[in-house]
């Protein structure tokens, strides 16, 4: 495939020196490095696939580095997300990988988007770059940097991770799949738990994020055989790689034949799902929901539900709660009664919204959802409660 980056730019004495072990490979050499100085890199999201991303393509010389993020650096971001450090902490996460990028190699320069990548700033922002590399952690900006990138026939390095598993692919319209050719429909909302839910192997990260990295190196500079219509599915346990072939689909509606979106769309509504997984804060006034200092007050009035998982509970928990795992729920609803009133609640108030639905199907009504969760009111109740 010919390189997305066709101009080289002039290396001065001083990269030659920092470059030398890409200069004396004939497959890279003067013209491939020129050429990554000469590229610019949209890496949407500055997480656990961000961080090694950021780094690895600045330490190769890319010229031009993109960050897209909106998060500030959270304590338990620091398990995985090497970008930032504990010094980092409440800092915004696009500064502080600013940061290490730039102390990793001044030469790069490094733009900040400050936002939310949404319909409305997605095709601006994404325009100016030559790639865009994905490495978001939910399903309405995958489907939105996908359409995107296919409107604007940009490349899109994909990458995914939960728990101890990893996906890698190269989604690009003009050669091969796209991400919606794959996955036509997301999951159904709760379906698929977040890694803030359901947890991720900290190294994974650098093993996903150093693939991405390395496709997008191939890309601009037109190094090997890109993963254009193939997918890698990564075991971490059983240290395994499968390779499976992913085919354009003719019907696809975003780069099919007959296309039907030929536009950006409301992909939260698409995919029934937020487009970040902080606690909800639209349910508060709708009855369905208690913040934490409301259920302090009436504590010993209330039955207590903790839907989450049996390893959670060992991590944490509020005194007097009954352990009722969201997947077993259904096997204790006669150990409930209609009559009382019911709190639930989880790590940060999702699951325990997906156990009202359940117990509502089931004919409860005096039943609500403790918001934010246990580490909600561990930070506004009682701080001898640990987070994670």
């Amino acid at each position: 495939m010919e390189p997305l980056v066709q101009d080289p730019a002039p290396l001065t004495n001083e990269e030659i020196r920092r470059y030398s072990r890409h200069l004396i490979m004939p497959n890279v050499g003067v013209e491939g490095q020129g050429r990554l100085k000469a590229s610019s890199v949209l890496l949407v999201g500055t997480g656990g696939l961000g961080s090694p991303l950021a780094m690895y393509l600045a330490a190769a010389g890319v010229g031009t580095i993109g960050l897209v993020d909106y998060d500030v650096v959270d304590e338990s971001n620091l398990q995985r997300q090497v970008i930032h450090g504990t010094k980092d902490i409440g800092k915004r996460k696009t500064e502080s990988a600013r940061e290490t990028i730039l102390d990793i190699n001044p030469h790069v320069e490094v733009i900040v988007h400050e936002t939310l990548l949404s319909s409305e700033n997605a095709l601006d922002i994404i325009q100016p770059y030559d790639l865009v590399i994905d490495g978001t952690d939910n399903f309405p900006t995958r489907y939105l940097v996908n359409d995107a990138c296919v409107l604007l026939g940009k490349p899109n390095v994909y990458g995914s991770i939960f728990r101890f598993d990893g996906q890698l692919s190269v989604f690009y319209a003009k050669e091969g799949p796209c991400y919606r050719c794959m996955f036509p429909e997301p999951p159904p909302p709760g379906m698929v738990p977040s890694c803030a839910e359901g947890g991720v192997f900290g190294v994974i990260c650098a093993t996903i994020g150093a693939g991405q990295a390395t496709e997008g190196i191939k890309l601009l500079t037109g190094l090997g055989d890109p993963l254009i219509g193939r997918m890698q599915i990564y075991d971490a346990l059983e240290a395994r790689w499968q390779t499976i072939k992913v085919n354009k689909d003719p019907e696809c509606p975003v780069c099919g034949k007959n296309r039907t979106v030929t536009e950006l769309i409301d992909y939260e509504q698409f995919c029934g799902m937020p487009a970040d997984d902080h606690e909800a804060t639209t349910l508060a006034d709708s009855g369905l929901e208690i913040t934490p200092t409301e259920f302090a007050e009436i504590r010993d009035k209330v039955r207590l539900i903790d839907v989450r998982d049996p390893h959670e509970y060992e991590i944490s928990r509020i005194p007097g709660a009954e352990l009722m795992p969201l997947g077993e729920l259904h096997k204790h609803l006669n150990r409930l009664d209609s009559s009382e009133e019911i709190v639930l609640h989880c790590k940060s108030g999702m699951r325990s919204m997906q156990a009202l639905e359940q117990l509502q199907g089931a004919g409860f009504r005096k039943v609500r959802n403790l918001r934010g969760g246990i580490n909600a009111y561990a930070r506004d109740v009682d701080d001898s409660i640990p987070t994670y």
